[in-house]
């Protein structure tokens, strides 16, 4: 299936304001035990928590966040360590397990802005995109898979992604990793798209051109989330 790509706006972020829910907050004010979190004005949750967060030291908050975002997938061992490593590596970009990585950005960007920069920052690219099938009425519904390699078709061959995964990116082997690599792919009306990714895949200066075409085949691999 044939593609034609639009590339509208290319924008780094160090957060996505929408990420962490106000029962996120409430939860995990008890966590650090700030008192009747949920009577406090839904407004003011953030910024309690920010504070609340301060109370602790930086790798002992950190612990607290790593558990309450994946406690099910890393063992209280593997928590104290990422807990520690946080503060003088990109663990975001360097964790063998990129499924966990989109979770320690926002986890890492928490505790960036409530330690002052205690924790190195770390950015995602937010990609604006056209993604217009060349033939409508047979199109499928557009996975991470398929996205990645239409945006694939538009990168500079420097580019992460297309480097560590060439065969993938080409079609030539199966590609699980692209549900992870690319953190969201949120359709909108007439063909737009917002993907959101690390600046470590894929960057602003990464794409070649704005404009172009690409190919990719219907996947059978089922968002993972």
């Amino acid at each position: 299936m044939n593609y034609q790509i639009k590339i509208n706006d290319v924008a780094t972020v160090e957060e996505m304001p929408n990420y962490w829910t106000n029962e996120d907050y409430i939860q995990l004010l008890a966590k650090f035990n700030y008192p009747d979190a949920e009577k406090a004005p839904k407004d003011t949750l953030h910024e309690l928590l920010l504070m609340a967060i301060t109370d602790y030291e930086p790798n002992e908050a950190a612990a607290i966040l790593l558990a309450y975002k994946l406690s099910e997938e890393l063992n209280e061992g593997q928590i104290d360590q990422i807990s520690n490593d946080m503060l003088l590596d990109k663990i975001v970009e360097e964790y063998p397990e990129i499924s966990l990585h989109a979770r320690l950005f926002h986890i890492n960007q928490l505790l960036y802005k409530a330690f002052n920069g205690k924790f190195p920052n770390t950015k995602a690219t937010l990609i604006d995109c056209t993604i217009t099938p060349l033939e409508e009425d047979t199109a499928p519904e557009l996975t991470r898979v398929m996205a990645l390699k239409l945006l694939g078709a538009g990168l500079s061959d420097r580019n992460l992604v297309k480097r560590l995964f060439t065969e993938q990116m080409a079609g030539d082997k199966p590609f699980p990793e692209a549900e992870s690599i690319l953190w969201e792919l949120k359709p909108a009306a007439n063909h737009q798209y917002s993907i959101l990714t690390s600046e470590n895949w894929i960057s602003t200066g990464d794409f070649t051109s704005h404009e172009f075409e690409g190919a990719a085949e219907a996947t059978e691999l089922l968002e993972q989330q």
